[in-house]
Order: structure tokens, then sequence, then C-alpha cells
């Protein structure tokens, strides 16, 4: 049975008096097949949300029914694909268009469809369980290499439980061959390679885990000032040129996760080539191989159409709670938030619903908690543990943080890292301004800092925050009177700060003692500052000039030591707190 298109409006489908359509069922529209969403039913009239350009398309063409909710294919062979919003994996039609000697151009034809799995490649399976075994939703069933650096656990889907009646033999099997087969309350069920998975939907999970680990990056201002926790959700807001594609790229390389979801939404078509073209070429320092052997990437660009943009985050989050039900810790990079909320708003408009502020639907807060909220650290059905942490880029027109989709996404994640267009425009990388950014996490992590770094981490960490808040407030009578009024107390506060931004806030991601720091470092770094700033506090209660302190050089001194002390030479930082008391005590004398 069929439906007939009554009208079109942009990506917006609608049909009359459908008796065979079901909410959220994915459907395909017009003579090319172009997939789309049930969005809407009512007594006379059902709305379709086409995933696809609608140019072309005349009332009385056929609409065909799937029985099947908008879902995406999960199995091995995600990772290292590049796919669009809607899982369509974007180098394999390319390869079907050249075959077919098809006009290739910049943009995806329409109706061009393929699997997003390959279904001829054969992967090297190891059975894991034997006949009579009972398995529950979650369990792992079977294993294969997908990367030299990831093994992909097969699970069996949720909603199924069931005994094992019959096991393939350990062998090379592609993704739609049955391996195992369950005698469940229901019947007999085989399990392949591959399983589906609505994307509005989160996967179960047994229990949330308390968020008490943190999310390692190797940059200073996020992991000693405000870090983020396995498991957690995090705001990078900022305008036009501040840096957030390159933040997340830092992010992607550095930090601490097995697996990293690269979901580009409604970005620019030049900058996510750059992107793939970076990441295809960039070499994993954990692993030494390249980084898209654990990296999954959606693209969906500026030019696509807008409803396939408002799917790529549910896709992208549905790919990454996949791999974290294996047992991997995953991040996902999501750039750009904002586009996603302008896609809503787009279709919220043709819908003709009643817009909010700014014309943003009234469910934005709603849509945007459903989504982070899928960020957790979790035990898995199968008894392991994993997590997801999320990084939404916000693109704030003219940097403003009080527009709509920042006030609301700050509502559901816990760690906000503002990106600075000055500090940008300086050259000081990462731009994250350290006086509007926060952390929630701290009380969280505390317990760790103090087991696996030092007991005085966060300590340093408070002062050093506390030097800086001071710097802002001492800089506005600066600007009014000039630095020479000030007590050299207060003096004292301004060249530390100094110090603290120049020496330890901005890193060189091109320099390979920079680029990555790990976290006894960092709090030796801090230590070091501190110590200086106490003895020349002394030194000025002793009546000496701050300024005889400048001219010795030691806060420039200071300025080097991220890029002459070695990571893994941390025993040079005595060497030189015994060079700055002898060099105070010189002046002293």
């Amino acid at each position: 049975m069929h439906e007939l298109i009554f009208g079109v409006n942009g990506p917006v489908v609608t049909t009359k008096n459908s008796k065979n359509l079901a909410m959220a069922e994915m459907v395909y529209v017009g003579k090319e097949k172009l997939i789309g969403e049930v969005i809407n039913i009512n007594s006379d009239k059902t709305v379709i949300q086409v995933y696809e350009e609608t140019s072309g398309l005349a009332p009385g063409e056929i609409i065909v029914g799937s029985k099947k909710p908008m879902s995406v294919l999960l199995g091995p062979g995600l990772i290292g694909n590049i796919f669009d919003g809607i899982q369509r994996p974007l180098k394999k039609i390319e390869d079907i268009l050249k075959n077919k000697k098809s006009d290739l151009s910049a943009f995806l034809p329409r109706g061009c469809a393929a699997n997003a799995l390959d279904e001829e490649k054969f992967w090297d399976i190891e059975i894991k369980v034997k006949i009579g075994d009972f398995l529950e939703s979650g369990r792992i069933y079977a294993v294969c290499q997908e990367t030299s650096v990831i093994e992909h656990r097969l699970l069996v889907p949720p909603g199924i439980n069931g005994r094992v009646i019959e096991i393939a033999k350990n062998g090379k099997y592609r993704i739609d061959n049955t391996i195992v087969k369950l005698e469940t309350k229901d019947g007999q069920k085989e399990l392949t390679l591959c399983q589906d998975w609505h994307i509005r939907a989160a996967r179960p999970i047994k229990n949330r885990l308390p968020l008490s680990i943190p999310l390692i990056t190797g940059q200073r201002v996020i992991d000693s000032l405000f870090p983020t926790a396995k498991g957690g959700a995090v705001i990078l807001p900022g305008g036009f040129g501040t840096g957030k594609t390159m933040t997340q790229h830092q992010l992607a390389k550095w930090c601490d996760t097995d697996l990293i979801v690269y979901v580009g939404c409604g970005e620019r078509g030049n900058e996510m080539t750059q992107v793939l073209e970076e990441f295809s070429e960039l070499i994993d320092p954990k692993t030494g191989r390249s980084m898209s052997e654990r990296t999954i990437f959606i693209a969906n660009t500026s030019n696509m159409p807008v409803a396939a943009r408002e799917a790529s985050i549910y896709t992208g989050i549905t790919l990454a709670e996949y791999y974290r039900d294996m047992g991997y810790d995953v991040a996902m990079m999501a750039d750009s938030t904002s586009r996603w909320a302008e896609a809503l708003r787009e279709i919220s408009g043709r819908l003709e619903e009643m817009p909010a502020e700014e014309g943003f639907p009234a469910y934005l807060p709603s849509r945007l908690a459903e989504f982070y909220e899928r960020a957790n650290m979790c035990e898995t059905l199968s008894g392991n543990k994993g997590s997801i942490t999320i990084i939404g880029a916000v693109s704030p027109q003219g940097s403003d943080f009080s527009e709509p989709v920042t006030e609301n996404t700050k509502r559901f994640t816990r760690c906000f890292w503002a990106l600075d267009k000055r500090l940008a425009y300086a050259r000081h990388y990462p731009a994250i301004n350290w006086n509007l950014s926060y952390s929630e996490y701290l009380d969280d992590l505390d317990k760790w800092y103090s087991e696996n770094v030092s007991e005085k981490f966060l300590k340093y960490r408070n002062k050093i925050i506390f030097i800086l808040r001071e710097e802002e407030r001492l800089m506005e009578i600066v600007r009014l009177t000039g630095e020479d009024v000030l007590p050299d107390d207060q003096r004292l506060i301004i060249e530390t700060a100094t110090l603290i931004r120049n020496g330890f806030l901005q890193q060189n991601a091109f320099h390979k003692e920079d680029t990555f720091v790990p976290l006894k470092k960092q709090e030796y770094m801090m230590r070091i500052i501190l110590h200086l700033n106490k003895k020349v506090r002394n030194l000025i209660a002793a009546s000496i000039p701050i300024s005889k302190v400048i001219e010795s050089g030691l806060f420039f001194d200071l300025m080097k030591i991220k890029y002459e002390i070695p990571n893994d030479k941390l025993e040079m930082f005595e060497d030189y707190i015994l060079e700055i008391d002898r060099k105070i005590e010189n002046l002293i004398s």
C-alpha cells in the first residue's frame, strides 16, 4: 500500500487521509525514492520530513512506507568511514557513480542510495559463546578486529533474550551472514554481524555511574582549570574565527578516549573537506597509526538538505552509543549545534508552528536536553564500563553568549569553555577565556586528582584562578590610571597573571613538548609559578621593589619552561626551583 503526495513545502511533504503510515516511520518519497520520516499525523493530514532535495516533486507522486523507524545500520566497517547525516556512505556512493560513469559534480544526485556497510567484505569472526548458553540483551557473542586498534564486539540486540541452539565456526563472514541462532520465547532469532537502531531513541544501559574520572586532554587550560569528566557534556561556544574546529581537532587527537565520532553539522564544505583531509593524514600519537583507524566521520555540510542536518546529530550519538555498549570510552564532537538548531527553526517555520525566542521552536530546550542527556558513564548491558563524552560547539552570532542556543545548552551541560575572539586574534590558543569559563565537575574529580596526581593539584588550580580573577579587577584600574600607581603587591599580581597567561595557559600545538602536557607536568608548572609568587611577596614585604625582581629575569625565564623541560624529565623542575631560590637570595643580599 502507498500514499500520494498532496503538497510540498521545501523539505516538508504532506499527504491526505493516510491510513498506512506510523509516527517516526521511515518512508520513500516520489519516483526517486527520496528518504523521509513521518513527523506529524492527524485525522486528515500526515506530514513527512524529507532528507533530500525536494525540487521537482509534484502532487500525485507516491509515498511508500518502510514499516520501520528512521534507523542506522550498526556493525563492523563504521570506523574510518565518512557518512552524511542519514548514514549514506559518501566514499561508496562516489565509487558507484564513477562506475556508472555518471556526471560527477560537487553534489550528490538525488535518490542515490548505498548500504552503510560493505556487504561484500569478509570479517574474521571469533565466536565467544557455545551451544546451550543463555544470552541476554547486550551480551557479546562474537568479536572481530575492525581496525588495528579497535576490536569490534558483536552484541545481542536490545530486547532479545534466548538460548543458543546453533553457532557457526570461527572464520570469515559477511555482515549479513548468520553466525549464531537463538531460541527465544517468540521463536528462533538469527544473529548476524549487524543490527538496526532507531536514531532518536537512546540505547539501553544497566546503570549510570558517577562521573569521577577526568577526560585528560593534555591542554592545560582544560585539564588544570576547567576539566570535564568522562561521560560529561561540554559546551564550546565561540564566534567566527575563534578556533572551535581547531580546538576540537586538538581534543580529538589527544584526549584519552578509545574512539572519536566527529559530526560536521552544517559546516562550510571547504572547511569540512579540510577536516577530512587532515584527519586522514594525522598520525595517532597513542598507536603510531592513522587517526582514521579510531574515528567515525559524519559530514553534513551547509549546502546539504536542511532536514538531514537535523538528523546528523542523532546519527552521530547513536553510533557513539553502539561503541560505548562494547565497553569503549567515546568522545563525540558536534560542530556545530547552532546549525542543527537553525535546521530545527527552518523546519518548524515550514510546519507553521508558533515560534519562540528568535524564531526557534518552543521545544528547542527539550531537544537539547534529550541530546546532551545521552552523554554518560555507565555499566553496559554486557557488564562492561563505557562512556560517551559530548563536546558540542556553538556558533553564536557576534559572539553573543546570551542567544537562545548557548543559554539553553548551558542548562544541560556542566562545563563551559568560552572561546574569546580577542585571544584568538592575538594568537593565544586555546582561545578559552578563563574569566568566562567554568566547570562544575571539580568536586567530583577531586578524589581522582588526589589519588592519581597530587593532593595539592586542585589547591594550586584555585590559587591560579584567584590570581587571574584579581588581575581582571586590577586591570580596570590600570586602564584608567596606569600601572605605575599600583603598589608593588598589586603589581606582583599582574606580573604573575601575565606569566600564567603566556607561560601556562597558552600552548603551541606544533611544539612536540607543548602540544600535549601530562597532568604531572601541569602540576609542577603551577607549583613553580606559585613558588615564585610567594618568594617575591616575601621580598616585597622586606621592602625590596618588584622592579628589581623583573630586572633579574625570573618571570621571563619561567615563561620558557614549557618548552625547555621535556615531558619525561620532570626532575628538572627541582633545579629551576633551586635557581629561583638562589636568585632571590642574591636580591636580598
